[in-house]
C-alpha cells in the first residue's frame, strides 16, 4: 500500500483524512500514484494535474523521503521506502507571495 498525504484543501474536497492509502501496481511512479488517487477520488481530477496534459499544476509540489520530486520524470520509479509504505508520498500546496 502506498501512503499519500494531500493538502488540507484537497482533503476537504475528497472528504478524507490527512493520509490515504492506495493500492498501486508496479512500477510505482508519480503517474501511477496520481492515476490511482484520481480513480479512487474522482473529485480530485484536475486539482493536482491538468485535465488534458496531465502535467503538475503550478503551486503543487511532490516530495518523498525528504526529496523534492516535483521536477523528476513522472514515470521515474519512486523511492523504495515509498513503495514499501515506510514513507509517504507528499502532495504539497506551495505558497507564493511576497511584500
Amino acid at each position: 500500500m502506498i501512503r499519500v498525504v494531500i493538502p488540507h484543501h484537497l482533503r476537504t474536497l475528497a472528504n478524507v483524512r490527512k493520509e490515504v492509502t492506495l493500492e498501486v501496481d508496479e512500477p510505482v511512479t508519480q503517474r501511477s500514484v496520481l492515476d490511482a488517487l484520481e480513480a479512487r477520488y474522482p473529485m480530485l481530477r484536475g486539482t493536482i494535474r491538468d485535465h488534458v496534459t496531465k502535467q503538475r499544476r503550478p503551486f503543487i509540489r511532490f516530495f518523498a523521503c525528504e526529496q523534492d520530486l516535483s521536477h523528476e520524470p513522472v514515470d521515474a520509479p519512486l523511492p523504495a521506502r515509498v513503495v514499501t509504505g515506510e514513507e509517504p508520498f507528499l502532495i504539497v500546496g506551495a505558497m507564493a507571495g511576497g511584500k
